[in-house]
């Protein structure tokens, strides 16, 4: 929405309500005076791209000084003819949303007062009266892209341009021969940009877009759980074009629609670099897309920031500064193995150690590390690559995964022979990973003589600090197991959960937090697993040395606030329980 109305004495109540609320200071007050003068802006505009309040206080304060009904929209459930109220082009122009029609009025929310002009041409193109509330911006701009879906004022500009009124047929646009599509005005890459922004705007790790009969399916991945993103019902006859555009962004095939692909696309947005992974695969209503976002800058996190608590972090620190033994890592895929391998890497890294990776694919590119990439048409896998490796003389090894009997003997046999061997195995928890190296028929021995530990992870949501409160929910059974492990009394036990706000999209959640569980080998462990010990036993036993299972260590990170009932629930989940 367009400001261009004149500034008067009337928008200067609401920082004068600010001020006396205690929300502004006196010299807050002189910046946003000065700011309307420079930018021609409204008190409130001024006021938040200043970021001297809240958006709430804000909008508060206006609706108050205009003597406005402000809207919350917390509970806005719009009926299709409400929404069908107003053309979307005015929607997305005015930046409006319809709240109530009666004969001869129509009332708009907008998240600033529109000029005269404006409330002029509304009522001209809408034959109603204007009667106009307030809401806050973030809230209303959310709303408008949950009511209408994402990319809907670019749908709505397509739909126009091709003249087509009810879109009943595929839109498809032609690719030159260098691969450039030509929608008009670059439409159907401003969507995909649309798609890819609130991706990286809600920190999305994945994007999966899914054709199916009469849809198309958005969803991001954010904290490791999917959530489905509205977008408009026309969106199905542009996907053909959709498809087109990211497969020529990624390099591949676009008249190839019956063989999987997969690509890579580098983009950057605000100055920050990052890849799209780009996988394609053909169903029965036309190729399904995921892209897995790979930040350069945030996939590497230092070890002081990967969750584990101080006397977890001390021993990994030390752990990685062995000159030789192995180090194994698991948890399923997305849990965060390969961020805590990296960090590891960056605290062993210095001029005095020769490091190589062999990995696939290379995520992140590490200076002072030979990094390999693993190229399996070719013969170049973890266990050929891993032999020519221990050949180069270095210090530490990293492989990015141990997936057969081959590669497993490779690295126990070089974590005997002077080299640190850092890498990851599928198991169910730390102690998991001693029956699936037994499993790839490994000599007991060899295994007791060479782990120096495995660790088992697992990312859990971490609760948003703006909207944290407590939770009571806890029964008296958790309760009890928690304050066991923790050595508290029962009664000072706590629980927190999110309530959802605007900082965390009202989601409860922002971020994860790693939960590590360490299983370290000594004399008497190594002894027990050659004499073939169960795994029962084997828990029994490591447990008098230290060791505590992922649910233990979750405990603390609830007392703390950190993660929810909800969370623990999910990323340890077993039969018996809290639930």
């Amino acid at each position: 929405m367009t400001n261009n109305h004149s500034i008067d004495n009337r928008h200067a109540d609401a920082a004068d309500m600010l001020l006396a609320r205690g929300l502004l200071t006196e010299e807050g007050l002189e910046k946003i005076r000065s700011f309307q003068l420079r930018r021609k802006v409204s008190c409130a505009r001024a006021v938040l791209e200043l970021w001297l309040a809240g958006e709430e206080d804000t909008i508060r304060a206006l609706a108050e000084s205009e003597h406005l009904e402000y809207l919350d929209l917390e509970n806005y459930q719009p009926g299709d003819k409400l929404l069908k109220s107003v053309p979307v082009k005015l929607v997305f122009h005015y930046q409006l949303l319809p709240v109530r029609v009666a004969d001869d009025q129509i009332t708009l929310a907008f998240s600033d007062i529109p000029s005269s002009i404006e409330l002029g041409n509304l009522r001209l193109i809408l034959g109603k009266r204007i009667q106009v509330v307030l809401a806050i911006p973030s809230r209303l701009q959310s709303e408008i892209k949950r009511c209408f879906g994402l990319g809907a004022d670019t749908v709505e500009h397509l739909r126009s341009e091709s003249q087509i009124p009810d879109l009943d047929q595929e839109i498809i646009y032609d690719v030159g021969a260098t691969g450039d599509l030509k929608p008009k005005d670059g439409a159907i890459s401003k969507l995909v940009d649309q798609i890819l922004d609130e991706a990286l705007k809600l920190r999305a790790t994945d994007i999966h877009i899914e054709p199916y009969r009469d849809a198309i399916r958005l969803r991001y991945r954010i904290d490791g759980i999917l959530h489905k993103v509205p977008v408009p019902e026309q969106l199905k006859q542009l996907y053909g074009a959709i498809v087109s555009r990211l497969k020529v962004m990624a390099d591949l095939n676009i008249a190839e629609k019956r063989l999987p692909h997969d690509g890579r696309i580098t983009m950057s947005t605000q100055g920050e670099k990052f890849d799209l992974r780009v996988s394609v695969i053909p169903t029965k209503h036309g190729e399904t897309i995921c892209l897995r976002i790979l930040g350069r800058e945030s996939l590497f996190m230092d070890l002081g920031q990967l969750g584990m608590d101080p006397a977890q972090e001390k021993l990994f620190s030390k752990m990685v500064q062995l000159p030789q033994g192995l180090i194994l890592i698991t948890g399923p895929t997305g849990s965060g193995k390969t961020t805590s391998l990296y960090a590891a890497l960056a605290r062993a890294n210095d001029d005095g150690r020769k490091i190589i990776t062999i990995e696939d694919p290379v995520e992140y590119q590490m200076e002072g590390i030979s990094q390999i990439q693993t190229r399996d048409d070719i013969g170049l896998t973890f266990a050929s690559g891993l032999r020519s490796v221990l050949r180069h003389d270095p210090d530490v090894v990293l492989v990015g995964e141990i997936r057969d009997q081959d590669t497993a003997e490779i690295a126990v046999r070089a974590a005997q022979t002077g080299h640190l061997v850092l890498s990851t195995l599928h198991a169910n928890d730390s102690i998991g990973v001693l029956s699936r190296l037994l499993g790839m028929n490994m000599d007991p021995h060899l295994i007791g003589s060479s782990l120096v530990a495995s660790v088992a992870q697992r990312l859990a949501r971490r609760i948003c600090p703006n909207c944290r409160v407590q939770d009571e929910a806890i029964n008296d059974e958790l309760r009890m197991e928690m304050a066991e492990i923790l050595a508290i009394d029962p009664a000072e036990v706590r629980a927190w959960k999110g309530e959802g706000c605007d900082e965390c999209a009202q989601l409860g959640y922002r971020g994860r937090v790693a939960i590590y569980e360490f299983f370290l080998m000594n004399d008497e462990l190594a002894e027990a697993i050659a004499q073939g010990m169960t795994v029962t036993r084997l828990k029994e036993e490591a447990r008098r040395f230290g060791w505590r299972s992922l649910r233990e260590n979750a405990f603390l990170k609830i007392h703390e606030g950190r993660i929810c009932l909800e969370e623990l629930r999910r990323v340890t989940w077993r039969i018996r329980g809290d639930s």
